[in-house]
């Protein structure tokens, strides 16, 4: 097993970066008047206390989040969707033109970019045939400047979720971070990484409220940690990374755990649905299994398709051009009307 020492990946600048220090963060306590951040005394243009800086470590978004997921506070930390999380991973731990990332190609594209602005190359191992982790190929995939590995679980584009024995094995194995992302944990059925965070110092889980919770629009992600990481995490990111209005919003939504969790079934319902429904098209060849709130599929031909749904005003993703998924298209699970008109199109269409 190998031995895991934040200090020896994180980068020498970060560890000797004093970070800003924002009027909120050096406050404690209660205060009748705030002449400290040169704030509009006289208030805010709105109704709502939006000329006070919001809180910069989401003190009250982490509690309630810390109930929801059984993860500790401490534990948690909140970005402007789970894009901020991958950015600061790799910025804080990736020495620019010399270190490197790994990532499992097809797979979704932020890591990719991020690690490009950063000028971190991008080792890649592809997936399995049936969309796994080849771990002889990992071996050969790491080296020396390694630090980061990226693992989407469910995979985003192909939906399924990676085997947890290979996810257990980089853990064990790889003395960098793994980033396990969750985006669409919810629709699995499945036991989230947050759960092992005490058996693996390495591990990041990435989550977002963008999905399950139908939240796209407020930009609201987590990352979930050891406390060590987390630390080098607020050290880095901008002082008030989530606004006053967002956190308040973010609040009330995860107050109706139940109509999430509601809607959550009655897309993985939906989904099923769809499986079955695809079974009549023979321009469909491949149904590829989901734990996601999408289904990828083989077609015959995916830009001649893809164009037809347009023309239907009906857009879906193209994803031909990711490895392993020629002539594929990624369908998001709809409302049941928006499914209705989806089959309904595709009944229509001749190749």
């Amino acid at each position: 097993m190998a031995e895991f020492s934040l200090d020896n990946i994180l980068r020498s600048n970060v560890k000797k970066l004093i970070p800003y220090s924002s009027a909120r963060s050096e406050f404690e306590g209660e205060a009748q008047i705030f002449l400290d951040a040169n704030e509009n005394s006289l208030g805010s243009t709105l109704n709502n206390n939006f000329h006070r800086y919001p809180d910069p470590q989401q003190k009250q978004l982490k509690q309630k989040l810390s109930l929801i997921k059984d993860v500790p506070a401490e534990n948690i930390f909140v970005g402007n969707g789970s894009d901020e999380a991958i950015d600061l991973l790799i910025r804080a731990f990736c020495n620019p033109g010399v270190d490197n990332i790994l990532i499992f190609p097809p797979t979704y594209g932020m890591y990719e970019v991020s690690a490009e602005i950063n000028d971190i190359a991008i080792n890649k191992v592809l997936l399995t045939e049936d969309y796994q982790i080849d771990l002889n190929a990992v071996k050969n995939g790491i080296d020396n400047n390694t630090k980061i590995i990226f693992v989407c679980s469910p995979n985003n584009p192909t939906g399924n979720l990676l085997e947890p024995t290979s996810i257990e094995w980089l853990l064990k194995n790889f003395n960098g971070i793994v980033a396990v992302d969750e985006a669409y944990i919810d629709f699995a059925g499945t036991q989230s990484w947050s759960q092992r965070l005490n058996e693996f110092p390495n591990l990041v889980v990435l989550q977002t409220l963008s999905k399950a919770w139908g939240l796209a629009g407020l930009r609201i992600g987590f990352a979930y940690t050891s406390k060590e990481i987390i630390h080098v995490f607020n050290k880095i990111k901008p002082p008030y990374n989530i606004s006053e209005a967002t956190q308040q919003l973010a609040l009330q939504a995860l107050q109706n755990e139940q109509q999430a969790k509601e809607k959550t079934n009655i897309l993985i319902q939906q989904k099923i649905r769809l499986l079955e429904g695809f079974k009549q098209f023979d321009f469909i060849k491949t149904i590829y299994p989901s734990d996601a709130n999408f289904i990828l599929v083989k077609v015959d031909d995916a830009k001649d398709l893809y164009q037809y749904l347009v023309a239907k005003t009906i857009v879906v993703r193209n994803r031909s051009s990711q490895p392993l998924c020629e002539n594929s298209l990624r369908i998001t699970v709809g409302a049941p009307e928006e499914n209705d008109i989806l089959l309904l199109a595709l009944k229509s269409y001749k190749a």
